[in-house]
């Protein structure tokens, strides 16, 4: 069955971009764009449920983060990708608590995005972009040591094979949170990926 992408850009050059880079990773699919919120609702319920839903976080009708939530549950079914130039810590931690599946920064190579798009529709929880170089890094090598106590608990059983449910259920608490931990220690790791993540674990 061929899957519906949806890639929502307000700038018509960066969401060509965006389509040609989703085209070459996945050529059977049905690509559709959109420049405002309204346009993303529309083709959403058009046809079949989007696969995916590519989304600028800087975008007309997104108006918050609470509007972010509002469209998670509405396309409960989509993966959705947040990109932005946004490199604040604290809003991507926002966005991922929203229940955003991956944060992608605009700034990164394509190659890192391909490969981003790709791991966060089989799954994987992504936070990828490029800080800006403002916050001091965690010194090399002790990087699990910099953890939270309930960062190590979650990496721990990431490290296991567990998915965030079971990591919830594991931890009693909610997905959500569990989504704000591995966005977290992900930064603090300076690994893109879940995987990258529980092979430091294991490494230190």
């Amino acid at each position: 069955m061929t899957c519906r992408i949806i890639v929502a850009d307000d700038h018509p050059l960066f969401r060509e971009a965006m389509v040609s880079t989703v085209r070459r990773l996945l050529p059977g699919a049905e690509l559709l764009q959109a420049g405002d919120l309204a346009q993303v609702l529309r083709l959403a319920v058009e046809g079949a449920t989007p696969d995916t839903l590519i989304l600028d976080l800087r975008f007309p009708g997104l108006t918050s983060i609470e509007r972010l939530a509002e469209l998670r549950r509405q396309l409960r079914r989509t993966t959705l990708i947040v990109v932005s130039m946004v490199d604040d810590p604290a809003v991507i931690d926002a966005v991922m608590a929203a229940g955003a599946d991956g944060f992608i920064g605009k700034s990164v190579c394509p190659e890192e995005l391909g490969a981003a798009i790709l791991a966060i529709r089989e799954g994987e929880v992504v936070v990828r972009y490029a800080p800006s170089g403002l916050l001091p890094q965690a010194d090399e090598g002790n990087e699990v040591g910099q953890l939270t106590l309930r960062q190590q608990d979650v990496l721990r059983l990431i490290a296991q094979g567990k998915t965030n449910k079971e990591i919830a259920r594991a931890l009693d608490i909610s997905p959500f949170t569990v989504r704000i931990h591995v966005s977290s220690l992900l930064k603090t790791l300076n690994v893109p990926t879940r995987t990258a993540a529980a092979v430091k674990y294991s490494g230190h």
